[in-house]
């Protein structure tokens, strides 16, 4: 029931934001930000007090199942492993900043807004728990559509169309993916004496092999995750996306949004269709690498720092595609550890970006510079996750990519070597960042702006212990998922 609770906690926070705003709006930034805590507090208080050995990642922590519509084989069936209680971890941390950057940020529709990131919230929580197939998809339209009203909304100047093009290419993946569920739902069906269900489990047992059908199927379920991660070239809606989103919506897109594509892959598509994504491995490793380099080569070409930052997350995603498909032990724990600190150093990235537009009323790095005279505070943060994303030992980034890379390097060393030309890329945007925004020639300023409030000190000094200890003492995250990636890796 902890599963069940966390979900309803934010549904039903959400509702009441909206009917508290209508007298109180301080009153509805409480009530938001008292259900994220204790949504997410559930589960990881019941993580502690049941603590599993180590090694033990493979177990099913929590599973809870009821029945929903027998005569479709649809049941509520929530579970969660490591990988699960890894991706709500980072959703809980990211949920409760998102609340916290939207307390001062957003001053109409408050009501409605607080409910939307909530409802998002819930969905995002619901994919990375539901069990059920139908369930998982029913879920993963529900972080869609608040997250239409977010940036359509409150986003920036363009922010319609950006919140169009977010929609048609997230649902379009929607619809192909939901074909592939109905295909696996009827061949299961006819396999096992018309014993018709969404039930994750019993699909595992669902005989494809190699075949055109297969291929198909798992194409459904992929391409519906990759435009999520996202993988070039369906990546075209993100940059607008981050860009005209509010300070939440742009954490909780590079955060929560892009793991729930990477989450689906490792969770579905290889092991419903274990010999259909071999047959493809090498391809979607290239399209990583395509992804690595095409991306830092676009956000050096930036001027507008949240585009920037939105192209940094296409090369990082690259990682995790080539970490993935690699179908080694030691990429696999890379890909985790990238999910995690990609949510911790860009979303802290994108709080900056927000932090400067508030201050400056602009995005472009060319009207900004020489900002760390009346900045320092701000301007050591952002110094902290410039060199995490540029992938600095001792710093989170760094563990992920090295053992995604060496992974990668036992199956293709040639796309490994070309994939590590990237963190060279990564070091020039992301130096120009810091020699754009912060060194530099100091622009014409009417009023000094403000250093970094006490608010916004308790986001950054969060996301920093983060990838600070990430980057120090990775092992308890490798212990938690190391039975998910022991039977990825078998496959």
């Amino acid at each position: 029931m902890i599963l069940v609770w966390m979900i309803s906690i934010l549904l039903i926070g959400g509702v009441a934001c909206w009917l508290v705003a209508q007298r109180n709006q301080l009153a509805c930034k409480w009530t938001a930000l008292v259900a994220v805590i204790a949504a997410f507090l559930l589960p990881i208080i019941w993580y502690i007090q049941h603590t599993p050995a180590v090694g033990a990642g493979n177990n099913w922590l929590i599973d809870y199942q009821v029945k929903w519509i027998p005569a479709y084989g649809i049941g509520f069936h929530l579970a969660m492993d490591g990988l699960g209680f890894i991706m709500i971890l980072l959703t809980s941390l990211l949920g409760v900043l998102a609340v916290l950057c939207s307390w001062n940020e957003i001053r109409e529709k408050t009501g409605f807004f607080f409910f939307n990131l909530l409802w998002t919230l819930a969905g995002i929580g619901g994919v990375f728990v539901a069990m059920d197939l139908f369930l998982f998809y029913f879920f993963w339209e529900v972080m869609l559509v608040p997250m239409y009203f977010l940036i359509a909304i409150w986003g920036d100047f363009n922010r319609r169309y950006a919140a169009y093009k977010f929609f048609i290419f997230t649902q379009t993946g929607g619809l192909l993916m939901l074909l592939s569920i109905l295909a696996l739902y009827f061949i299961h069906g006819q396999q096992h004496s018309g014993n018709y269900t969404f039930d994750y489990f019993a699909l595992l047992n669902t005989t494809l092999g190699n075949g055109a059908t297969a291929r198909w199927i798992m194409l459904g379920f992929l391409i519906a995750f990759v435009i999520k991660l996202p993988m070039v070239p369906l990546h075209s809606w993100l940059p607008d996306a981050h860009s005209e989103a509010p300070t939440a919506g742009s954490l909780i897109l590079a955060g929560l949004l892009l793991k729930t594509g990477a989450y689906g892959i490792i969770r579905f598509v290889l092991p419903l269709f274990p010999d259909a994504s071999a047959s493809i491995a090498w391809w979607a490793m290239l399209l990583g690498v395509v992804g690595i380099v095409y991306g830092a080569l676009l956000a050096y070409a930036q001027t507008d720092l949240k585009r920037l930052i939105a192209y940094t997350s296409v090369s990082h995603m690259g990682f995790v595609l080539l970490g993935v498909f690699a179908f080694r032990q030691m990429a696999l724990q890379g890909v985790v550890m990238q999910l995690l600190t990609h949510g911790v150093s860009t979303g802290a990235l994108f709080v900056l970006a927000g932090m400067l537009k508030e201050r400056l009323h602009t995005r472009d790095i060319n009207q900004m510079g020489g900002l760390w005279t009346a900045m320092p505070r701000m301007g050591a943060l952002a110094m902290v996750f410039v060199m995490a994303s540029l992938g600095l030992p001792m710093l989170g980034n760094f563990v992920a990519e090295f053992l995604i890379l060496l992974g990668a390097f036992e199956v293709s060393p040639v796309l490994a070597v070309i994939a590590s030309a990237g963190l060279v890329l990564s070091a020039l945007y992301s130096l120009r960042i810091m020699q754009k925004v912060f060194y530099g020639q100091i622009q014409t300023i009417t009023a000094p702006p403000a250093d970094v409030s006490p608010r916004e000190w308790i986001i950054m000094a969060s996301l920093t212990i983060a990838i600070v200890f990430l980057g120090l003492y990775p092992q308890p995250v490798f212990d938690i998922v190391s039975g998910v990636v022991q039977q990825v890796a078998r496959l």
